[in-house]
């Protein structure tokens, strides 16, 4: 479905447990409590009934339960809160209280020796991580491997051996129709168990609020709800085929629409965080679009499919190697492209300096075009995390890449991983870009820090929200 057909009334939401939903139904069942249950409906009782053909015969959905269960485990999550409301005269909270809040979700053991993937904005904001084994409902503090806000993922270690990790199926061998299982911790209900089928894949909702984000969700109407998000969904022999991620509803609660990331681009991030500690993204340096009516009709071809070439980056590796505005892009490396999400799909599996070929339609025929994929600064080299965090101000600073600095025709430093500190205080975004500091450009996040850190009295920031529009606040520090 495109993102216009998605884009009416209903309110894109996370099926949030790092979020308001699921601090409301930890406190409602933790205070006595608990969330609104209503008497099963008519979907309900059906799928208790559906039965799944297996190699061996007809099985029910068992085996993929069995398979998986001991594999997801509950995620607590405890943060602090600044309880005040900021003005010109208190602009970092100093006057305002710190209350704590706690929200809940899953996670999935990737690894026996204490590996665990969940969603970004699960434990985005946490000061404590706390994960229950489904099996042994033993406890243990977990600590933060590495995010990745681009695919809403992180990975989480905690100090235990022996765990039960789940099986990889290949999502691309996912089929629409195919039954699948959800599991996970809907509004604290350990190891809740639910099925559906696949509606679709390659789904873009515009959920991803990043620089570069990729969406290409597979959605399913297996019930998911607040809690579930960092879950399993698992294929009829229990393997992930993918991580439980968002749903779309009025209310919050389940209205039949589901979506997780594949298990390919999970397994992709998780490898390059426990290897470099950060994702290594590879890039065509070239801009896209998806091809509508409209198009297809000044392309003068109704049947036109893939991504269009909007422009190409001077001297980039599309530029090098022969790709040209117009053009249009049908496969990568014999995988065929009808949206935007699919493309931005396949290039998330590559690293910097993979080569690809491309398959494009220029002017009625096709070409192969070859491309050595680059990194966010426009070279070739796997590179560790360039960011920087600090205590006192709660961010990591990064300076911004190649691509960002020609977008915006600026220098600047972009804030992540917020969890506190000044920054959270002064209410900047994820991904807020700051330009100038003070009437200073910075394009060093040392010096940046150190300014901030050092700063007292009438403070002037200039940035770039993640929309990409720009703004000038002004604050006061004591």
């Amino acid at each position: 479905m495109k993102r216009s057909i998605l884009n009416y009334t209903l309110f894109t939401i996370l099926s949030f447990c790092a979020g308001f939903a699921g601090a409301i139904a930890f406190n409602r069942l933790h205070n006595g409590g608990g969330p609104f249950i209503k008497e099963a409906d008519p979907t309900n009782a059906r799928q208790a009934s559906y039965r799944m053909d297996g190699a061996d015969g007809p099985a029910d959905f068992v085996k993929a339960t069995n398979a998986s269960k001991s594999s997801v485990v509950f995620i607590k999550a405890l943060s602090n809160s600044t309880q005040s409301n900021t003005s010109i005269w208190d602009p970092f909270g100093f006057f305002g209280n710190m209350g704590p809040v706690t929200s809940s979700g899953s996670g999935v053991v990737i690894g026996q020796d204490g590996y665990i993937i969940t969603n970004n904005h699960v434990v985005k904001d946490a000061n404590q991580i706390e994960i229950t084994l489904s099996n042994s409902k033993k406890t243990y503090p977990a600590k933060v491997v590495g995010k990745d806000p681009s695919t809403d993922l992180a990975l989480l270690k905690i100090d235990a051996d022996n765990l039960s990790p789940i099986v990889f199926a290949n999502s691309d061998d996912l089929q629409v129709g195919q039954w699948v299982v959800a599991v996970g911790n809907p509004f604290n209900l350990n190891s809740s168990v639910t099925a559906g089928i696949v509606s679709a894949k390659g789904r873009n909702i515009n959920i991803v609020q990043n620089e570069f984000p990729i969406e290409s969700f597979i959605q399913t109407d297996a019930a998911i709800n607040p809690g579930n998000s960092g879950g399993a969904l698992v294929n009829p022999s229990g393997e992930l085929v993918g991580i439980n991620t968002a749903i779309l509803s009025k209310t919050g609660s389940y209205a039949g629409y589901g979506f997780a990331i594949p298990s390919n681009i999970v397994k992709k991030v998780a490898g390059d965080i426990k290897e470099f500690g950060h994702v290594q993204r590879a890039f065509v340096e070239a801009q896209v679009t998806e091809i509508d009516e409209k198009l297809a009709d000044q392309l003068n071809d109704e049947s036109a499919s893939g991504v269009y070439v909007l422009s190409i980056a001077t001297d980039g590796n599309a530029d090098r190697a022969g790709l040209k505005s117009g053009d249009v892009i049908l496969k990568i490396d014999n995988r065929v492209i009808d949206s935007r999400a699919v493309y931005e799909e396949q290039l998330a599996y590559y690293r910097p300096g993979d080569k690809i070929t491309l398959m494009v339609k220029r002017g009625g025929e096709a070409k192969q075009i070859d491309i050595t994929l680059t990194n966010e600064w426009g070279n070739t080299s796997t590179e560790a995390n360039k960011s920087i965090h600090s205590d006192v101000l709660g961010a990591d600073f990064t300076a911004i890449n190649k691509i960002e600095k020609e977008k915006y025709n600026a220098d600047g430093i972009r804030v992540t991983n917020i969890t506190g500190g000044r920054i959270a205080q002064m209410n900047l975004p994820e991904g807020y870009i700051i330009t100038s500091y003070n009437n200073r450009p910075y394009d060093n996040p040392d010096a940046l820090i150190k300014a901030m850190e050092n700063s007292r009295g009438r403070i002037i920031v200039q940035g770039i929200q993640p929309n990409g529009t720009r703004n000038t606040l002004t604050f006061f520090s004591y």
